[in-house]
């Protein structure tokens, strides 16, 4: 399984180098499918998702399908997906998005799916694929944001993607706060600012920055 965790998408050179390397094709020949159905319930201006996408156009790649998993059937969903060669879920609600993929069903799908192409996050589509942090963790990592209900991860990876690290609006996203609750976290902790990811071949953990990425475990 192959996959991308990035914090903020393709906000570089080096990133987009990490596409390409994962994917096996040059940029020109690359389908891509973008899952913005994390933004559903985020309120406010939608600017960064615009962003996001637009760092994707620039890439020039063959193809970039754009599909809301939580408006449609499986019938429609699959075959969208099958055409891709790289699977972008992008950022807003972890929980939610969590919570949307199984109930579409993706959840069953979807590790057939990578064994062929490559799964790429972007902040909430990211965290999706790893390990949630605990409710008393989220509240302190995450005051800014209001978590009524609490998702499984799709745990694909074992280890905590923390993104937006040093972000103006995420206020204690931040490498001094993250190390005081160090050996609360169940797993390694990765947090990336927007310039940085993960790249993750069948468990093995790559840093792809020019950035900052904070890295975190238990002694």
């Amino acid at each position: 399984m192959k996959l991308l965790l990035t914090s903020a998408g393709i906000t570089n050179k080096t990133i987009a180098k990490a596409v390409t390397d994962l994917v096996g094709k040059s940029a020109s020949e690359i389908s891509v499918l973008f899952i913005p159905t994390a933004a559903n319930t985020v309120e406010g201006d939608k600017g960064w998702l615009i962003d996001n996408l637009d760092d994707f156009k620039k890439q020039e790649y063959k193809s970039l399908d754009i599909l809301d998993i939580a408006g449609v059937a499986q019938k429609v969903w699959q075959p969208r997906m099958e055409a891709a060669d790289l699977i972008c879920f992008g950022g807003g609600n972890e929980q939610y998005l969590a919570k949307v993929i199984r109930e579409s069903g993706v959840d069953k799908v979807l590790p057939e799916f990578l064994q062929t192409r490559v799964y790429m996050g972007i902040s909430a589509g990211s965290m999706v694929v790893g390990q949630f942090l605990s409710h008393a963790l989220m509240k302190v990592v995450y005051p800014e944001e209001v978590f009524e209900e609490l998702s499984e991860s799709l745990a694909y990876v074992d280890c905590l993607f923390i993104p937006h690290l040093n972000s103006d609006y995420f206020t204690q996203v931040r490498k001094e706060v993250l190390e005081k609750h160090k050996d609360d976290f169940n797993f390694p902790l990765y947090a990336c600012d927007d310039n940085s990811g993960l790249k993750i071949i069948n468990g093995n953990i790559e840093i792809v920055s020019e950035g900052e990425c904070v890295i975190l475990k238990k002694a």
